[in-house]
């Protein structure tokens, strides 16, 4: 089991970076190409998201994405370091502010309702791109944790 750990700062100019590197890790691993762009538009959210995520609680730990090759499957983790409901520090979280994404600009948190919304189309997005996604939350942060399924390797003649 092969595993990539990559770790950047909640900025977005990085998600791309991250879709580029797992699209690369995930062709190496064996996903079937017509799968790759689905793999890059995934992380791309979920990445997307996390960074929201950072950046509208003052977080400045780094966003953490995990790619892992399995013997029949090629998982990807993108964790976030916001604290989810039930915690003292995810009071906030719990009010609806947990899915905030990027804003234009903006410094200041979004609306309840803004962040609700950008938050189900961004795990709705991510939904539609992939078979096999888990949604975490807890006291320590949030992962999306999406998988595809290797293609098998060519039978040797």
């Amino acid at each position: 089991m092969a595993t990539v750990e990559l770790r950047f700062s909640a900025q977005p100019e990085h998600v791309r970076t991250a879709r580029l590197v797992a699209a690369a890790v995930a062709r190496r691993a064996g996903v079937d190409e017509a799968a790759l762009d689905e793999v890059r538009l995934a992380v791309g959210e979920a990445c997307s998201r996390a960074v929201g995520l950072h950046r509208s609680h003052g977080i400045t730990a780094p966003i953490k994405v995990v790619l892992t090759e399995e013997e029949k499957s090629f998982s990807i983790e993108v964790g976030d370091e916001v604290p989810g409901p039930g915690s003292e520090a995810g009071s906030e979280a719990a009010s609806g502010t947990r899915g905030a994404t990027p804003g234009g600009g903006h410094d200041e948190p979004e609306s309840e309702a803004d962040a609700d919304g950008e938050d189900e189309m961004g795990l709705a997005v991510i939904s539609g791109l992939v078979d096999d996604v888990e949604v975490r939350s807890a006291a320590d942060g949030g992962v999306i944790r999406m998988s595809w399924p290797k293609t098998p390797a060519p039978l040797a003649p």
